[in-house]
């Protein structure tokens, strides 16, 4: 339906931000990766759960904020009258109902997890993200979606803390910065996500401490991890590119378009990041699966902006 306050296809690829959704699946490919076993159908229960938990929040998130976009997104679709507020709210709970319910049907660990990343996801919307509290919130839900992976996997959430630490990094600087797009950023903060950018990039080159393969097949994680060596060199490198250069155009002139496009190359960094986070961990394979999404995003990002 495409009539007033009901708002069409195009209208909710807005409101979601469909481009970022591509950053989706490597958090949970990512946490995958850490722990020991194979990804499985019960791990497409929790991509398909980190969906649309992460979509509930794009819902969420302009539901909470079309009185500000009102005055400063009047485009956007809430205030501009092509989606009513009531539907992004409804769109919101049915899709943070049916990602729980996916997470259940990946098991229980996963539901455990997939909980209390619901609940930062609605806690940020709704208050967090206006108080200095906010990019940790932010940061918390995307190291909880890297650990769902791990959870649905085997049950076990410790061996994925590292990779989960490097991920909520990136996300609270990306985040930070997003905090004053609008109006233009500050030198200082830019170049604090610059100084970020290089220590994860550090960060990358040290081993994943977890046990990617059991003990009687320690020789083929080795072999694995050999292979994924120059892969994650290789993936790091395109994050710190794809994450510093704007950034370093933030610091040097924090006005908003530069601002927004360090936010924009922020969340496209997301995903070299999470594959370079799985061929960290020893699993080559997630993370082509997770870099070939690169360029869908970019493709989309085209038609749809990413913030």
């Amino acid at each position: 339906m495409t009539g007033e306050g009901h708002g069409g296809v195009s209208a909710w690829a807005e409101l979601l931000r469909l481009p970022a959704l591509f950053t989706v699946p490597g958090d949970v490919l990512a946490g995958a990766a850490t722990v020991p076993g194979r990804p499985g159908p019960h791990t497409l229960w929790a991509i398909a759960s980190s969906i649309c938990l992460y979509e509930a929040g794009m819902a969420l998130n302009d539901w909470a904020d079309r009185a500000e976009d009102a005055a400063e997104r009047p485009h956007r679709p809430l205030p501009s009258g092509r989606i009513h507020p009531t539907a992004a709210l409804t769109a919101a709970s049915a899709l943070t109902a049916t990602g729980l319910a996916l997470a259940a049907r990946a098991g229980r660990p996963a539901l455990t997890v997939a909980t209390p990343l619901a609940a930062t996801v609605w806690a940020y919307d709704l208050g967090l993200k206006r108080t200095p509290a906010g990019p940790a919130a932010m940061a918390t839900a995307r190291a909880l979606d890297l650990l769902l992976g791990a959870a649905t996997v085997s049950g076990r959430v410790r061996p994925a803390l590292s990779s989960a630490a490097l991920l909520g990094t990136h996300t609270l600087a990306v985040t930070t910065v997003s905090r004053h797009e609008t109006q233009g950023g500050s030198p200082l903060t830019s170049l604090t996500a610059l100084a970020a950018t290089g220590a994860l990039v550090l960060g990358l080159g040290r081993r994943s401490i977890g046990a990617r393969a059991p003990v009687k097949a320690r020789q083929l994680s080795t072999d694995r991890h050999e292979l994924a060596h120059p892969l994650r060199a290789a993936l790091a490198v395109v994050y710190a590119a794809t994450a510093a250069r704007p950034y370093l155009h933030a610091t040097l002139n924090p006005s908003p378009p530069l601002t927004q496009k360090a936010v924009g190359g922020g969340i496209r960094a997301t995903i070299p990041l999470q594959a370079a986070l799985s061929a960290r961990a020893g699993a080559p394979v997630s993370a082509l699966i997770t870099a070939a999404l690169a360029p869908l995003a970019a493709r989309f990002a085209k038609k749809v902006s990413v913030t």
